[in-house]
């Protein structure tokens, strides 16, 4: 299966006052066509942040993004334009990512009338369309997002997200503000319109059994970095890295008989601005080593696939 997208040394740092915050930090990964590439780690590690630069709703510091092989890393805005038909993206706050004086007629066909080149018909056509495939019903073509619940709300971004039927969709916590049961329908959704368009996303959540459930191969970051990366499977059957062991044992295990030692990670966050050498977690790592905190770990293969950056990968 052919990649759709890679990423090479991606880098996205901002100046602040006390220096430069190290957003994402030197990520290199791809993701094949028509697969989930599900993106964990705690808030303020980053997840949000490349999934904006990836669709250039922030430009990059350093590094390079490549789509089907072309580089997309700097583009101009006639080109943003094109690529805004195959990239797009998903926002985590369902109410706050509408316009309330929309109707959600009109927040879903804004995308085409900005890209333009549909007829009215056209854009009549695929709103109603991507309503019935999201399962919104057509009477509330004219309602307002506050006359929506949550659940319907998110379902009108989805359908603002793919009205123009595009390849690669980022998903920015597309359900951690639901209820649980309308997250189980919004995530079957977008199951079922991959499995029907192709469409290629890249999950991000801090919900390890939603990311488990959505996802073909994961990516672990902490503080702006990637610190596992694997298939789903092997990631939850064998996590090497001392930070995805410790996420993992707070996730609820559904076999009351099967228990699951808690790792409780202790220690200070290490600062992301201007962080240094060294590994990010040693602070909070229980086999932290001297050369923990002096070297940055390189990552390195431990298994065909499974990526790890630590320097006793394996040893654990």
């Amino acid at each position: 299966m052919a990649d759709i997208l890679e990423v090479k040394h991606l880098k996205k740092y901002f100046d602040v006052s006390a220096g430069t915050l190290h957003a994402v930090d030197d990520l290199n990964f791809h993701i094949e066509e028509g697969t989930t590439l599900g993106v964990v780690g705690e808030s303020g590690c980053g997840k949000s942040t490349l999934g904006r630069v990836l669709i250039h709703l922030l430009e990059s510091t350093d590094g390079q993004i490549l789509y089907k092989g072309e580089d997309i890393t700097r583009v101009n805005s006639k080109r943003l334009t094109q690529l805004r038909h195959d990239m797009q993206i998903i926002f985590q706050d369902p109410f706050a990512s509408l316009n309330p004086r929309m109707t959600i007629y009109q927040t879903i066909a804004e995308p085409m009338q900005i890209a333009g080149g549909y007829s009215k018909q056209q854009i009549n056509e695929n709103v109603y369309k991507m309503m019935d495939t999201v399962g919104l019903a057509r009477r509330l073509a004219n309602a307002y997002p506050h006359e929506l619940d949550g659940g319907r709300r998110q379902r009108i971004g989805i359908a603002r997200a793919l009205v123009m039927d595009p390849k690669f969709v980022v998903c920015d916590e597309p359900v951690s503000a639901l209820d649980v049961s309308i997250q189980a329908q919004i995530i079957n959704l977008l199951l079922d319109i991959q499995e029907e368009r192709k469409i290629t996303y890249v999950f991000i959540t801090h919900d390890l059994m939603v990311v488990k459930y959505i996802s073909d191969k994961i990516m672990v970051m902490y503080l702006g970095q990637m610190v596992e990366f694997a298939d789903n499977d092997e990631l939850f059957a064998a996590p090497t890295h001392p930070y995805t062991q410790a996420l993992l044992s707070a996730v609820p295990q559904p076999d009351i008989h099967k228990k699951t030692e808690r790792i409780i990670m202790k220690g200070e966050i290490k600062s992301p601005i201007d962080p240094g050498p060294g590994c990010r977690f040693a602070a909070r790592c229980p086999y932290a080593k001297d050369i923990c905190r002096q070297e940055s770990p390189a990552l390195r293969e431990t298994k065909p696939g499974h990526i790890v950056a630590c320097h006793f990968a394996g040893e654990l």
